[in-house]
């Protein structure tokens, strides 16, 4: 069955999506600022495979990101001037209010990854899920003063039910489906919802995956941007760097990192901006033609 959330558009025949000044590329940078509970609740999936003893290991590498590797991002991110969209469990903030203080310096900008990474969406009801939604969406109210933008599924653990129940909730995009180098808007029961790319292969999730190194993400960050940039010169383009800071946070590759953000501000033609920032752009000024072009009503 297919997801039947969104219409099928080869993006060469598209209306010629422009950024921001006749900028190519929309960049985000999205570090997953991530908190996972030392003895989980185990519902749906085991997150630690040592369970149910503590998993020392599993939880003091990620514990690391919070405790170092997330300082030397925003180290790198204020030499490159980069205003990030933190994919965050909110229980970050609660637990590490100086991560809170140092985000809100910055303004950087808030996607929900849930309240902790170890509490999966997976096999909840309809009204547990709403629920757990309305936490995150009034704990970040408390928590900033704002209104929740984004949406990320902890864990990667959504539902069928979730665009509706997100954009039920007064969110505006969601990053559940990795299906396009533009945003598209989503078919949900009620409200507006639009789909951001974000990635699953320009993560550095990848280290893990395929046991490659700082220096490899590295090439292929600068490799995607040389592609999409190109691209950008006809159609625009959005191009996500999904970071964990326990991962590039790491001595030995956060300054990889660094060359190749360098490599990418040294253009002209990159607009660098935060989620809600292009998501408002693209509903502005080219969500009305791209729907005309579905046939569908603005």
């Amino acid at each position: 069955m297919e997801p039947e959330r969104y219409s099928y558009s080869p993006i060469a025949a598209r209306p010629r999506l422009a950024w921001p000044e006749g900028a190519r590329v929309a960049l985000w940078v999205v570090p997953n600022i991530e908190h996972y509970e030392y003895l989980p609740r185990v519902r749906v999936r085991d997150p630690w495979p040592r369970m149910p003893h503590p998993d020392v290991l599993g939880y003091g590498i990620r514990d690391y990101g919070n405790r170092v590797g997330l300082w030397r991002l925003f180290e790198v991110m204020d030499r490159h001037g980069i205003r990030c969209t933190v994919s965050l469990n909110l229980a970050v903030f609660e637990h590490y209010p100086e991560i809170l203080a140092a985000c809100e310096a910055r303004r950087w900008d808030v996607m929900c990854h849930g309240i902790y990474n170890t509490r999966y969406h997976w096999d909840l009801s309809e009204d547990e899920e709403r629920a757990a939604i309305a936490d995150c969406v009034a704990s970040y109210r408390r928590l900033t003063g704002r209104r929740l933008a984004g949406w990320f599924s902890p864990g990667v653990s959504n539902t069928l039910r979730t665009p509706d129940l997100v954009a039920e909730a007064g969110i505006k995009y969601s990053c559940d489906f990795y299906h396009d180098d533009q945003p598209t808007p989503l078919r949900v029961r009620s409200g507006r919802l639009i789909s951001l790319p974000y990635s699953m292969d320009l993560n550095d999730a990848v280290l893990y995956r395929y046991a490659s190194e700082g220096e490899d993400f590295a090439r292929m960050i600068t490799d995607h941007f040389d592609t999409v940039y190109r691209e950008g010169e006809t159609q625009g383009r959005v191009m996500c760097v999904a970071l964990h800071p326990y991962m590039m946070g790491q001595p030995h590759r956060v300054g990889h990192l660094d060359k190749a953000l360098d490599y990418i501000m040294g253009h002209e033609g990159v607009w660098q901006a935060t989620g809600e920032e292009i998501v408002d752009w693209y509903v502005a000024h080219a969500l009305a033609p791209f729907q005309r072009h579905l046939g569908c009503e603005a």
